[in-house]
């Protein structure tokens, strides 16, 4: 019901621009919003604690059931033409952030659709913060869990704030003003009211979908790229310091967490890597123009954003594949970004290093640590047991593709993408998804699913243990 609400905006939006399009939102609200009620009245007066079962329940059921909901604007505008799996993939895309899109003519789609698309991605955004900072860790998962639960100094707290409500209040302000700011910033830079909102909303959720085809580089302005690469790097790192900076008005905390520095430091070195391959190699001539291009689809493709400011997975060599393997590590724990996360990466790496290190010295003691920390064994074989997962959920769903009659490039991408919540892939699914078949849609639905929920969440429900009593 609460959800029913969003779809009002549109149709403002669509009355501004007498678009045509409300007719379909207002019949998805009334839909929505009388399902829901046919569902609450029955048990609106039952009172009950929520058990951690329930916990589970409630965080897939969010992403899916909403996701499946949401597509119905997009199913019942005419114009569009739309079958209801292509309407589902765009909103479950919309609201995992993942950006993947199976819509062309995004130039000549009316503005509500645009705008409705937009919102998608920063509801879906701001659910992924109150998710991973203040609901996964009382379910005993995700990347914030073992990173607040094991990291020294001020991330140490088990809850930012007392009380759960208070902790995501607190983050709603962090979204909202990150999101003005970075509206403010396109409008300032040069975009119209309209594309800096929708932009600053999938920003700001690292999203990725844009209101043009040719997405960040319809602009062609380093002014407003550079925007996205501040707004992105931000989005990309952890919403709890961003709340200890405000709250101590210090920069300290970013300084201080390893996590962090190490996020900032990788990004870095790649975008140098990207940048001079297309200068060295010849692609782009202009150094100054390889240095634009190589930091900010770094920088998009690292957080995954998945704006693009040129055919990326045209470029020569090594390019379009490091690209997407950097989003396999993703943004900072406890962000809108996707992927593994990088405090996961930074475990198994240093576990790693130690494992070899045995190898030369069998009898030592060689503890892994973030910053002066000591990791404990439960928080290592956590990592292993979520890349372990990871990996078998990608190739097994890549394999699942290739049936489908995908190519190994494509079908490749597209797990990685969608798994990572990125969305741009190589091969045929480099500019939309369009042309795939339902059944692999369907597949990749499931793979933004596993990525946003990070893996457990979703596994869990499919296991005989969770419904025994």
């Amino acid at each position: 019901m609460l959800f029913s609400i969003t779809m009002l905006p549109p149709i403002v939006v669509s009355f501004v621009y007498d678009d045509g399009a409300r007719d379909a939102f207002a019949l998805a609200f009334l839909v929505t919003l009388s399902t829901g009620l046919v569902f609450w009245l029955p048990v609106n007066r039952s009172r009950r604690e929520l058990r951690l079962r329930d916990g589970f329940l409630v965080v897939v059921l969010f992403w899916t059931v909403l996701g499946l909901f949401g597509a119905l604007p997009l199913a019942l505008y005419p114009e569009l033409g739309m079958s209801f799996t292509d309407a589902a993939f765009e909103s479950i895309s919309g609201l995992t952030t993942t950006g993947a899109t199976v819509i062309t003519g995004l130039d000549q789609l009316p503005h509500s659709i645009l705008y409705y698309r937009q919102q998608l991605q920063w509801l879906g955004g701001m659910g992924i913060i109150v998710l991973a900072v203040a609901i996964l860790p009382m379910l005993g998962i995700g990347g914030m869990q073992l990173y607040r639960a094991e990291t020294p100094g001020p991330m140490k707290d088990s809850k930012l704030t007392p009380r759960i409500t208070e902790t995501a209040k607190a983050l709603w302000y962090i979204y909202l003003g990150l999101t003005i700011m970075c509206a403010l910033g396109y409008w300032f830079a040069g975009m119209s009211g309209f594309d800096a909102i929708g932009h600053s909303f999938s920003t700001i959720a690292i999203g990725g979908f844009s209101t043009h085809d040719a997405s960040i580089g319809f602009f062609n302005s380093s002014l407003i790229e550079l925007v996205a690469i501040i707004f992105m790097l931000l989005a990309g790192m952890n919403f709890a310091l961003h709340f200890l900076s405000w709250r101590t008005f210090s920069l300290a905390p970013y300084f201080q967490d390893s996590e962090a520095r190490f996020y900032l430091g990788l990004l870095f070195l790649i975008a140098i890597m990207t940048s001079g391959f297309l200068y060295f190699t010849g692609s782009i001539s202009d150094p100054i123009e390889a240095l634009e291009h190589g930091v900010f689809q770094t920088v998009s493709i690292g957080t995954t954003t998945g704006f693009t400011t040129t055919g990326y997975a045209s470029w020569p060599g090594l390019l379009p594949v490091l690209l997407l393997f950097i989003s396999f590590v993703g943004g900072c724990a406890g962000s809108t970004g996707g992927g593994m996360k990088v405090i996961r990466f930074v475990l198994l790496l240093k576990q790693g290093l130690r494992e070899i290190a045995r190898l030369v010295h069998p009898s030592a003691q060689i503890p892994v640590k973030i910053g002066n920390k000591v990791m404990s064994d439960r928080i290592i074989n956590s990592v292993w047991g979520f890349f372990s997962a990871y990996v078998a959920l990608f190739v097994i769903i890549m394999v699942i593709l290739m049936a489908t009659g995908l190519d190994q490039v494509t079908a490749f991408s597209a797990v990685a993408a969608c798994m990572n919540n990125m969305g741009p892939g190589l091969g045929d699914v480099a500019a939309h998804y369009g042309d795939i078949s339902d059944v692999a849609k369907w597949v990749l639905c499931f793979a933004m699913l596993l990525g946003r929920l990070e893996i457990f969440t979703l596994l869990v429900l499919l296991t005989p243990t969770f419904w025994r009593k």
